[in-house]
């Protein structure tokens, strides 16, 4: 699974206009399920976000996770990250997975990242998303489970 966050001071995911989910203080992850990933990488995956220290002590040091500092997590599907750019300028999606194990590897991560003690609100699967995030920092973090 790939997934970008973004340490935020607020955010939020609307589908025509209405507001699907929206949080204070903590993470926009943007993720993606690629092909082979399984409920084990989506829970390895969002046990690592959980932990990961990109929040500020009280001395101004990134040395808090997400849970230590109370926020909680807007999770927004987002099947782009998959792209492959390598051949020409129109990028590629086939790395991604296809729809039905995509959907279903985004709830398993929303899910193990709410088991993990971390508020959760979520976009829509495979909708046309409009997603407002207010970057902190700014912080902004790559994570790909295959690179570790």
């Amino acid at each position: 699974m790939r997934a970008v966050l973004q340490r935020v001071s607020r955010a939020r995911v609307s589908v025509s206009g209405a507001v699907l989910g929206e949080i204070g203080p903590g993470l926009a992850i943007l993720v993606c399920a690629m092909a082979g990933d399984d409920t084990r990488t989506a829970e390895a995956l969002a046990a690592k976000v959980a932990k990961l220290r990109i929040f500020r002590d009280e001395d101004g040091r990134m040395n808090r996770s997400v849970r230590d500092a109370g926020g909680a997590a807007l999770v927004v599907s987002q099947f782009t990250l998959a792209a492959d750019t390598s051949r020409g300028n129109r990028p590629g999606f086939s790395a991604a997975a296809p729809p039905e194990e995509g959907e279903m590897l985004y709830l398993a991560f929303a899910a193990a990242l709410q088991a993990a003690g971390v508020p959760v609100a979520t976009g829509r699967f495979g909708a046309e998303m409009e997603v407002e995030i207010v970057n902190d920092g700014p912080v902004t973090i790559w994570l790909d489970s295959e690179a570790g």
